[in-house]
């Protein structure tokens, strides 16, 4: 008899080192959201789903079952070879907790390899998943890095995290560093995945007596952060960093490398020159077709991203702290004083 489980309970069992969690649906879904730290040990390719997907269209459901059938019966060697290989107690799980997932427990379950599996699939994690993080009450103080582009404020969470202060880098959950440019080099996420990392991320540090985070707009690329977060956001301690503007364009070359990839910076330039003053805009053209990334940065800070700044980072004296520094290291060191000042050091 197949196990079925709730996603409440998989959240419990996925904090156990002893547990692992199968997503049988095909690469391209389990490339586009799966649940965090699953392993893909899929039932069809991505061409046979849209075969059997298509016969379902065309000739019903039964049609489409007998061709799944066939498929997948040439295919049992293999996956259950890919099973024995787990050691421990596993979920599977599909879309919606139905045929793929039903047939692999069963099929497994004959072979002696008892699993369980997630009732209502990766859908009814998902609804769970909105729902908690709807009624998310969070308990740490948030303490907010600000800074011009190029402050290193992503740096500063990376060495913070090092050093075992608790974090929550958003831009990391969403594959995207929220500029026009943060795209490039980075594999943005749909929001299902970006809720499932941002809720094991909260309740991850929810005992925490504070979390650094970095001060994001609402919208991160695709996806968008809870309305309760960004308010808290809002209305905790804001931290502004101040770094040379020669430190700042360095830091924006090492992390964002733009003579890799060229031809999308140019792409990603169009849709903001409009926005920028004629001979700016022809000037900084000129840049990048030239590969002089350098003095494009540098245009884009003064002319671009500065400006957006000032306008965005309007908060009471009261809520501020700031720190002045010749570089990112020097930063860390004031940063981590004044943290060990309030809480002690870590």
């Amino acid at each position: 008899m197949i196990e079925d489980i709730q996603a409440d309970e998989l959240y419990q069992l996925k904090t156990n080192n002893n547990h692992v969690l199968v997503d049988v649906r095909s690469p391209k879904e389990y490339q586009e959201a799966t649940i965090p730290g699953s392993v893909n040990i899929p039932i069809f390719s991505d061409q046979e789903r849209a075969v059997v997907g298509t016969i379902y269209k065309q000739k019903g459901p039964e049609a489409a079952k007998e061709k799944g059938l066939e498929i997948f019966s040439k295919k049992l060697p293999d996956f259950i070879r890919e099973f024995k290989k787990i050691d421990v107690q596993a979920t599977v799980f599909c879309w919606r907790g139905g045929m793929r997932s039903k047939t692999a427990a069963t099929v497994l379950g004959l072979m002696g390899i008892e699993v369980q599996r997630l009732s209502g699939g990766i859908r009814a994690y998902r609804e769970w998943t909105v729902e908690r993080l709807n009624q998310f009450e969070m308990k740490p103080e948030l303490f907010v890095l600000n800074g011009y582009t190029g402050s290193g404020k992503t740096i500063l969470l990376d060495r913070l995290k090092a050093k075992g202060y608790p974090v929550i880098n958003l831009e990391k959950l969403a594959g995207h560093r929220g500029s026009i440019f943060g795209h490039i080099g980075r594999n943005p996420v749909n929001q299902r995945s970006f809720d499932f990392a941002l809720l094991e991320k909260l309740l991850e540090v929810q005992q925490e007596r504070f979390v650094f985070i970095e001060g994001e707009s609402k919208r991160i690329g695709k996806v968008v952060i809870p309305d309760w977060f960004d308010q808290k956001k809002e209305n905790s301690k804001q931290i502004f960093v101040h770094l040379p503007v020669e430190e700042r364009v360095r830091n924006i070359l090492d992390d964002y490398q733009p003579w890799l990839n060229p031809e999308q910076f140019k792409e990603a330039f169009h849709i903001i020159k409009k926005r920028l003053p004629t001979n700016i805009s022809k000037e900084l053209g000129e840049y990048l077709d030239a590969h002089d990334f350098t003095k494009t940065v540098e245009l884009l800070l003064t002319y671009y991203y500065d400006s957006l700044y000032d306008y965005s980072t309007n908060y009471p004296e009261s809520q501020k702290t700031a720190f002045t520094a010749s570089n990112v290291e020097e930063a860390e060191e004031q940063l981590v004083k004044w943290v060990s000042d309030r809480y002690g050091s870590r």
